[in-house]
């Protein structure tokens, strides 16, 4: 079983967290703070640890379905003697009894344990302020939604990322074309010409990153992309107290097809955008694109995590708890889109009908 990490404040003995407004460990109770590196020694224990191996023992009368055993993990808590459950993925939580935040070291020992964290830079009430003031902006949902939508769940996650760095060849051939057009007494003539464009050069590529859970969607934590690793610190488990961590499930191995689509999309449009003026249009045709010295590092990065629900639907917003980006989907007032579409119907009504109007009085 995979040791459980707390962090107690040395002054009351009161659970302690990381907080983000001072970068410090800090004790709700009586205020004391205290630096991350003085907890340093409980994370000694992370490289001492052999990997997990659990053993489980079946309730009387029920039997686990095939593979249900190893998605599961019971964890003892140290101060109140509850039991704490989590998947295989799990590597920090709280307690459900006494809110005691832990840490599951084991969950991060040996080849598993990071080797950076940004730590979180936003709270929970930052977080449920840009979820009101994302809302608020977004003129096509219904007023409804303003008022109605209700605040479920809001859980601060450091989300496993795989970092890849390479040097990259790019070669991209590109179809690319001019348009003149002159008149005449008689006629009105525009004249297309057709160029084979090439571009080829070498570029660096730094902490491409690839979220490394599966059960976060790849078009949600890029949306809140960027994050600014220059911020990045050595991984230490006090950063993960009071907060949610989840290991990786999916492999550096099963990220690289998607490092390799990320590389070879953005090399594309930087050799892209070297074919500019006199050209009208630039569609690219080939490409060639090797990479070398390419290797990875993997780093915990902090999200916010918030679903709402409205008439029963459910809504899941993600907001970057470095830079504070927030996105997420809304529903859509109908009849809101109908007025903007009737307006622009309108519009093009009104204008045909001047210039059909000006026609006729020449």
């Amino acid at each position: 079983m995979a040791d459980i990490l707390e962090y107690k404040c040395p002054c009351c003995g009161g659970a302690i967290t990381f907080d983000s407004a001072v970068q410090k460990m800090k004790c709700p109770y009586c205020d004391s703070e205290f630096d991350v590196q003085a907890f340093l020694k409980k994370d000694e224990r992370l490289n001492e640890q052999a990997p997990d191996d659990f053993t489980w023992e079946e309730e009387a009368g029920h039997q686990w379905d095939s593979g249900e055993e190893e998605k599961m993990s019971v964890f003892v808590c140290k101060s109140c003697a509850g039991e704490i459950v989590g998947d295989e993925n799990t590597a920090a939580t709280e307690c459900p009894y006494c809110g005691n935040p832990v840490v599951l070291s084991g969950r991060l020992s040996g080849t598993l344990k990071p080797d950076y964290v940004i730590p979180f830079k936003f709270d929970k009430e930052a977080a449920k302020a840009q979820l009101k003031q994302y809302v608020n902006s977004k003129k096509f949902a219904p007023k409804s939604f303003k008022t109605e939508n209700k605040l479920e769940e809001i859980k601060g996650l450091y989300v496993p990322f795989w970092l890849f760095d390479s040097d990259t060849d790019a070669a991209v051939s590109f179809e690319a074309t001019t348009v003149r057009t002159w008149s005449d007494s008689n006629y009105d003539y525009t004249e297309t010409s057709f160029f084979d464009v090439f571009r080829d050069g070498s570029m660096k590529f730094v902490n491409i990153p690839c979220d490394g859970s599966s059960k976060m969607p790849d078009d949600l934590m890029e949306s809140i992309e960027p994050f600014n690793f220059s911020e990045a610190v050595d991984f230490q488990t006090a950063y993960l107290a009071g907060y949610l961590a989840d290991k990786y499930d999916v492999t550096m191995e099963d990220s690289i097809d998607r490092a390799n689509r990320r590389v070879k999309t953005s090399a594309e449009q930087v050799l892209r955008g070297t074919v500019t003026y006199p050209y009208s249009s630039v569609i690219t045709k080939d490409s060639s694109v090797q990479i070398k010295n390419g290797k990875a590092k993997y780093a915990l990065y902090p999200v916010w995590i918030l679903n709402t629900d409205y008439k029963g639907e459910k809504y899941t917003f993600a907001m970057n708890g470095q830079t504070g980006k927030f996105i997420g989907n809304l529903p859509v007032d109908g009849k809101k889109l109908f007025a903007l579409f009737a307006g622009l119907t309108v519009g093009i009504g009104a204008i045909v009908y001047v210039i059909g109007t000006l026609l006729g009085l020449l």
